[in-house]
């Protein structure tokens, strides 16, 4: 087989690792242009029954910029890490010539002149933007779907939801469209849809990756951008580009460079791990939880000292959390709010509704809750080096559910309430990672979630990437298009 066969043994693969794919591009063995061809195909097949890419670049353009990447390596020229790699960027993100819509229709057909900043710098490492990764409205929730892409289904059960709001991007991974993704999250919207998708999302401690906003806009007390993968070594990769100071963004943090990827062998030997299996006691589904057992037993298996918590110390931290969103939702929409309201959905206007009628004084009681629970949060870390509990509540729900209205008999108040088990660490500054933790008796993944202190991004990743060697759910791919067709069981 030669080399640039698109046929080549790393593209025989249904779901190619992104760190063999760059691997492969480095080195000659693959070519841009076959990459790039296969990942249309990939797309063309995997898309129409999945609904993950909302916006796909002209193949032609597409393999222009392949073209450009394979002649720069045939003249000797030394390229960045990610030279050739076809990427899709969530629809939230700016991204310099490409329709962005932010799944609203005021915004159909939006085409930004500009990069966000962590998008310049996948483009400056050499990543190729092929398209966009359909999201719910602003972003609003944890179940993808808007009024002009319709919704995103999760590959492993088509009937099902795949997340959200990064749930274009969790699906066009697990379906192997791409193979490496970012997402957002504010509540949870990456590690969510990570979750029921079985694919790894990392929310970085606050700062890590830096942010610019939009005109109108205020840097965010708790959104933050983050990567997405099949594995951990290739989300650890995709953060290493992401991350970095940047003095435009006063939250950015220069934490030092981030170790290679081999690096995530040196795990230590000895940790003190918590459980939390109903986190500040919030109701979770048994199917969830008996998953979940099963994954802390493994986990086990690599460090023994797991102790059970119930986290009691964050009871109320929801609370929190609602009311600093509903304050984002008023600063970043709330002139949309005023001249194109009869243009959203129902639970954002709700949202920023809340927010351009929230007071000074309740505001400031919500800041000093927050430091409550931060503090208290800083002593659990004084007893165990990191936290483990659900990502999510439920499992993957049938697509027509706008979102849960209970869960074991509890009434959800609102419609991010079912995934509290996310939202009520967002306001906290620490780093999350959801990794596939196994599936249930249908065939559904589940998420463990993995915290650490702030600043601690790599040991978090390490103790993923152990635990994914231990247990290697991330291999049960969903079946593919022809599978299905075939009556594959």
């Amino acid at each position: 087989m030669s080399k640039g066969d698109p046929q080549h043994s790393h593209l025989a693969e249904s779901r190619p690792r992104a760190v063999d794919l760059m691997d492969a591009l480095a080195s000659g063995e693959l070519s841009a242009v076959s990459l790039m061809q296969w990942t249309y195909d990939r797309i063309a097949q995997e898309n129409p029954r999945i609904n993950a890419i909302c916006t796909l670049v002209p193949l032609e353009q597409s393999l222009e910029a392949a073209q450009r990447v394979d002649d720069a390596r045939h003249q000797g020229q030394k390229l960045p890490e990610l030279a050739g790699l076809p990427l899709a960027i969530k629809d939230l993100a700016d991204t310099r010539g490409v329709l962005t819509t932010q799944g609203s229709p005021i915004y159909a057909q939006h085409v930004p002149d500009v990069d966000s900043l962590f998008v310049s710098r996948l483009r400056a490492a050499g990543g190729i933007i092929i398209g966009k990764t359909n999201t719910p409205e602003f972003g609003a929730g944890s179940h993808t779907f808007n009024p002009l892409f319709g919704v995103t289904r999760n590959p492993y059960d088509t009937l099902k939801t795949a997340g959200g709001s990064s749930g274009g991007a969790a699906a066009a991974l697990a379906s192997g469209m791409v193979a490496l993704a970012d997402g957002s999250d504010m509540g949870g919207s990456l590690r969510n849809p990570a979750a029921f998708c079985n694919v790894v999302g990392l929310r970085p401690t606050m700062g890590r990756v830096p942010t610019l906003p939009k005109a109108k806009e205020t840097f965010s007390r708790m959104a933050v951008e983050g990567p997405m993968a099949r594995t951990v070594e290739d989300c650890a990769a995709m953060l290493r580009i992401m991350a970095g100071a940047d003095s435009r963004d006063p939250r950015s943090l220069d934490l030092g460079a981030l170790p290679s990827t081999p690096a995530l062998t040196d795990a230590p030997k000895h940790l003190r791990l918590g459980w939390a299996p109903n986190p500040a006691g919030l109701p979770i589904e048994p199917s969830v939880l008996s998953v979940l057992s099963g994954a802390v037993t493994a986990m086990q298996n690599l460090y023994p000292t797991i102790e059970e918590v119930d986290l009691c110390e964050l009871n109320g931290a929801m609370g929190v959390f609602t009311l600093l969103r509903a304050a984002a939702f008023a600063e970043g929409l709330g002139d949309l709010y005023r001249s194109d309201h009869d243009k959203m959905k129902t639970t954002v206007l709700n949202n920023i509704k809340l927010g351009l009628e929230l007071t000074g004084d309740v505001l400031t009681q919500a800041e000093a809750q927050r430091t409550r629970f931060q503090k208290a949060l800083i002593s659990l870390f004084d007893r165990f080096d990191y936290l483990l509990l659900p990502v999510t509540q439920v499992m993957p729900f049938p697509i027509e559910l706008e979102f849960p209205t209970t869960i074991n008999k509890t009434q959800m108040q609102s419609y991010i309430d079912w995934m509290s088990s996310c939202c009520i660490l967002s306001p906290f500054d620490v780093p999350c990672l959801s990794i596939p933790a196994g599936f249930n008796s249908d065939g559904l993944p589940v998420g463990l979630q993995i915290v650490g202190k702030a600043g601690d991004d790599w040991g978090v990743l390490r103790l993923a990437y152990a635990f994914q060697q231990q247990t290697g759910h991330w291999q049960k791919a969903p079946l593919t298009a022809l599978e299905v067709s075939h009556g594959v069981a």
